[in-house]
């Protein structure tokens, strides 16, 4: 299914499939986009990074037609294109996939999909003429998808590839994708960039918006950069560096890869017992998970997304009741038969920043010092033991703000309307500053910039040389390595055994990942 390209001017091929000219945006005070000029080359993989709030997707969907601009102009192969909604845009053939996907859960991959343009010969027969094209779609750029399957039960990668096979069978040339790895595992990152390459070979033009440099680096032929507001760099990806990136993006010098030093392990803070956690239908999604954590130490928590992290977080918690064994923390011993309460959990100093911030660390249609309080309404630091005072939430929050650097600093904007990053540092910094003794943190900078990173990994190490205890899950191996005392590696439900960080490197976590035990691992390293 080969793209067809446009030739005008004598013949010759339009130099950009897009062009952006002097786009300018803002959202009451915030000048999201100032005077934004773009080009991007057909047929090629064109990186926008910058940091959290740096005006990245708001561009991104000023193309897409989900925002209009103030000002400017828009060309997509030199024809003068401006989009009052996404509609139009698909129409000429813009596609987006967005950083939390637009599916509907209990639809099948097939009626996802189609929805939206079903075809005027009733659904049957529209559904029928989608899957034809969509075979061929699958085998044209290596997208296999089970169109049957009910989306919800699909994996993330593959929850992915409906969304880019949707924008493809809209006829996108131009395919915007935004933070797409943030929710991958590794392996699904390498099989993504293998689809990028496949449509780039048959003349899809792909705008990337990452903060992972290292993707970057290996994947895209361009690469612009982008700071509060404005395009500040544009190169090629061949003649750049990692290190520059960074400092382009932050605007001073950034660590890219930190080596910190290890902790000073005190007494137990938490130790969890033959823990459990079933299904309706009776199957182990955590299995005998045995640990302690001690105090001033990082207890890295690795694996492959969906073989029991999630669980073990969500049981430590609270949220969750454990089918069988118990968690102790001091003196207070929690089972099936004592569950722990989240609000009680607070009480005894454990925090938690939830993996999915959109389902358990937000209420997005909340004001932003309303989100700052959740789980803290009745700290009586922010009124009486019966009512919070808006204004002191407010002031709170915006003490927040200062201290982990949330844009806009605004507590009344809705929580929704901060950028991905952004709500996942006003969720850790709610959580810090509560001075928990027991930190529990999952996946802490997904969809996080490289100088929130800095911060955030910065700070985690602060809080453990206080004292504090803290549990990470993190799907990305190098903050594993770079923070971790002690790493619990995970593999189907099952702690596969506690490596000390010296003795860690990715190739043996990685055996450990994929079922080895920690000997066979070391001693296949060697």
């Amino acid at each position: 299914m080969k793209l067809n390209k446009t030739k005008k001017n004598g013949g010759e091929t339009p130099p950009f499939a897009v062009s952006l000219k002097d786009i300018c945006k803002s959202f009451g005070p915030v000048r999201a986009n100032d005077s934004i000029c773009l080009n991007v080359s057909p047929g090629t993989i064109h990186g926008i990074i910058g940091e959290n709030g740096a005006g990245k997707s708001t561009l991104m969907s000023i193309l897409y037609g989900f925002y209009q601009p103030d000002s400017g102009q828009i060309e997509l192969d030199g024809i003068l294109s401006n989009f009052r909604q996404p509609s139009e845009a698909i129409a000429m053939g813009i596609g987006m996939v967005h950083q939390h996907f637009m599916l509907v859960p209990n639809f099948t991959a097939l009626e996802n999909i189609v929805l939206g343009s079903e075809g005027r010969n009733g659904l049957q027969v529209g559904l029928q003429i989608a899957r034809k094209k969509l075979k061929e779609l699958s085998q044209t750029y290596g997208l296999q998808v089970e169109l049957d399957s009910i989306t919800e039960e699909l994996p993330v990668g593959i929850q992915q590839r409906i969304e880019i096979l949707k924008a493809l069978y809209r006829g996108a040339r131009v395919l915007i994708l935004d933070e797409p790895t943030g929710v991958l595992t590794p392996q699904e990152t390498d099989l993504l960039f293998k689809i990028l390459k496949a449509l780039k070979s048959e003349g899809v033009t792909i705008l990337l918006i990452t903060h992972k440099l290292h993707e970057v680096m290996a994947i895209t032929d361009i690469v612009s950069v982008m700071r509060q507001g404005k395009l500040v760099a544009h190169t090629e990806t061949k003649k750049t560096s990692p290190e520059w990136l960074a400092e382009q993006m932050v605007g001073r010098s950034v660590l890219v890869n930190s080596q910190f030093p290890e902790g000073k392990p005190g007494k137990i803070a938490l130790s969890a017992r033959n823990l459990c956690v079933s299904d309706k239908r009776g199957f182990n999604s955590l299995k005998n998970a045995s640990f302690e954590i001690h105090e001033g130490e990082i207890l890295g928590v690795a694996g492959i997304a969906g073989n029991g992290q999630s669980e073990l977080l969500s049981v430590l918690s609270g949220i969750i009741l454990p089918a069988k064994g118990e968690f102790v923390i001091g003196e207070n011993s929690f089972n099936s038969y004592h569950p722990a309460d989240p609000a009680h959990l607070r009480q005894l100093g454990v925090a938690h920043v939830p993996e999915d911030r959109h389902a358990e660390g937000l209420i997005l249609q909340f004001q932003a010092f309303e989100s700052s309080i959740l789980g803290y309404e009745k700290d009586t630091r922010l009124g009486s033991s019966f009512l919070t005072d808006p204004n002191i939430g407010r002031e709170h929050c915006s003490e927040l703000m200062n201290s982990f650097d949330v844009r806009p600093h605004n507590p009344k904007l809705l929580s929704s309307q901060f950028s991905g990053g952004n709500q996942q540092k006003l969720i850790l910094a709610r959580e810090i500053s509560s001075t928990p003794k027991v930190l529990l943190v999952g996946q802490p900078t997904r969809g996080v910039d490289i100088g929130a990173i800095e911060f955030i990994h910065n700070t985690l190490i602060k809080m453990r040389d206080r004292g504090c205890a803290i549990v990470l899950v993190s799907v990305e191996l190098e903050e594993i390595l770079s923070l971790s005392d002690r790493i619990a590696v995970m593999n189907a439900g099952s702690i596969m055994g506690i490596v000390k960080r010296h003795d860690a490197t990715k190739s043996i976590l990685g055996r450990m990942m994929a079922g080895m035990s920690p000997d066979a691992a070391l001693e296949s390293a060697v």
